[in-house]
């Protein structure tokens, strides 16, 4: 297990959060690729966590492997878990919550990996923007940190989207109904681009408020008249208003300012209350549009208005509905720093399970850290610090994601120093010893080192002795990661699971997994 004196103080006490969520030996798991996901530089694939966990040689892979494959537990309710942290955290109590809903590709490659297909990826390269991989669907909760001039965006869940499967909106509804029947006292406005919108969203709770964009060949109409107790069926809409644009040329606009992308913007914006009867049938809507000095076309073609939003909240004034659009933005960095920096998406599993189960994992572990740095990492120096070190940096005010992840980088190999001897519960050779431990060198060569040096003699010079008689188990002296117990032969091992027994210079075993077939 990973031992828990080399987990920082601050972040085992937002992972205790998750233990309901898992048996006690998968959340040992989960710790362990959490801390490795985090501390690991290179190469995050599943693997890759053990390594930055430094549990390569005290767990056996497929431990890890399966956990991703095989384990029991629900992506959903961890992230579910993460959100009520999320919440209690950062937002006052009553204040609604914003979730931010966006799809994105990571790639892959493979004709067996499970749910990969060709996809849309408006982030590709070249002249074609397509891509070969799993798409995801992906909720977020927006939040104001109080060291950021602009909000950011928190994943909490993700679902895993195929063209041939459930579509991406009724994925996003889905979530945002788990949420909001997490927490049935609040609000939850959503908020997503122009591809969020769609019949499917007729029958809203009415807890949720659904933003999006409008596209520019909708067709509105006024709400229906009263009934007028004639004979037949009662009219459904009203008189035709228009597409946007036609709502654009008969629009009284008004200036305001608005507080959106980290700055204060002077606009000019019209509502108007309205039906979209062939999307969201009788429901009443709002239509807001903005409009700028800046055009919104590359060929310059002015349409009336820059930005066109369509709500069912009724409520909000327009200038907080259009701040809150501008909100949706923080999720796109999200997907940007999660693969560049944290590395998720590397993980090379193929398997259902393993494949629905590792991007909501990193994604989850993304929030974490920023949940970790604005709670106990911090520091208002940091940023100083930084401009006087690297002078280039002359604009830098606040922290990105990278720093909040080499601060918390920082943190766990602080906690590592800080307790050396504790992974003497692992299963380690001389090497590993020697790597962990340099100050036993001296220790190493004394008299107990050389008696295990004449047993080992004595197995290369013996060749009757199978492989398996040729690994050895040790476990660690407390305190001092010294072996004192070297337990040679068949007869006299006690074997207890997996072992991993790396060659020794000279014998003919080369490094790698073996389970005895006899047990004392």
């Amino acid at each position: 297990m990973l031992p828990v004196a080399t987990i920082p103080r601050s972040l085992r006490g937002l992972l205790e959060a998750f233990r309901p969520c898992f048996t006690a030996p998968t959340y040992r798991t989960f710790t362990g690729l959490a801390v490795g996901l985090i501390a690991q530089t290179r190469r995050r694939t599943v693997c890759g966590m053990l390594l930055g966990a430094g549990l390569e040689h005290c767990w056996h892979h497929s431990r890890a492997h399966r956990f991703f494959a095989a384990a029991r537990w629900s992506a959903d309710r961890v992230g579910l878990i993460l959100c009520d942290l999320i919440i209690t955290t950062l937002l006052p109590e009553g204040t609604p919550i914003t979730v931010a809903i966006d799809d994105t590709l990571f790639k892959r490659s493979g004709r067996r990996v499970f749910a990969a297909f060709w996809h849309h990826d408006g982030a590709a390269k070249g002249p074609k923007p397509i891509g070969f991989g799993n798409g995801w669907v992906v909720a977020g909760l927006i939040v104001d940190l109080p060291f950021l001039s602009r909000p950011v965006c928190l994943p909490v869940l993700a679902r895993l989207w195929s063209p041939k499967g459930t579509g991406k909106i009724a994925h996003a509804r889905a979530m945002v109904e788990r949420i909001a029947a997490r927490h049935p006292e609040r609000i939850v406005h959503v908020v997503g681009d122009a591809a969020y919108i769609s019949e499917h969203l007729r029958e809203l709770s009415r807890n949720i408020t659904w933003t999006s964009r409008l596209k520019i060949t909708s067709v509105l109409h006024q709400p229906p008249p009263p009934p007028t107790g004639k004979v037949g069926r009662p009219r459904t809409k009203g008189a035709r208003l228009g597409t946007p644009g036609d709502l654009a040329k008969a629009a009284t606009w008004d200036k305001t300012t608005v507080r959106r992308y980290g700055r204060t913007d002077t606009i000019e914006i019209t509502e108007v209350v309205c039906i979209w009867y062939g999307v969201l049938h009788t429901r009443l809507v709002r239509v807001i549009l903005e409009r700028d000095d800046k055009p919104r076309t590359k060929d310059n073609d002015e349409r009336g208005y820059g930005l066109a939003l369509i709500t069912t909240d009724l409520i909000t004034p327009p200038e907080d509905m259009i701040a809150r659009y501008a909100s949706r933005w923080g999720i796109e960095p999200v997907f940007f720093s999660a693969r560049r920096v944290l590395g998720v998406g590397e993980a090379r599993n193929r398997l259902r399970n393993a494949v629905g189960r590792t991007v909501p994992f990193g994604l989850i572990t993304y929030s974490l850290v920023i949940l970790w740095y604005t709670s106990h990492g911090h520091d208002p120096e940091q940023i100083a610090d930084e401009r006087n070190r690297r002078r280039w940096y002359t604009t830098k005010t606040e922290p990105s994601f990278e720093d909040m992840v080499i601060k918390l980088r920082r943190v766990i190999i602080a906690a590592r120093f800080q307790h050396p001897g504790a992974y003497r519960g692992c299963r380690v050779t001389r090497d590993l010893a020697l790597s962990r431990r340099p100050a036993l060198e001296p220790l190493l060569r004394s008299a107990r080192f050389n008696q295990l040096s004449n047993i080992l003699d004595g197995w290369r010079s013996t060749s009757s002795l199978t492989a398996v008689t040729r690994h050895f188990c040790c476990r660690l002296m407390p305190g001092t990661g010294f072996p004192p117990t070297i337990c040679p032969g068949r007869s006299s091992a006690r074997w207890t699971g997996w072992i991993w027994a790396p060659s020794w210079p000279g014998t003919a075993v080369t490094g790698r997994a073996a389970r005895p077939t006899t047990r004392r």
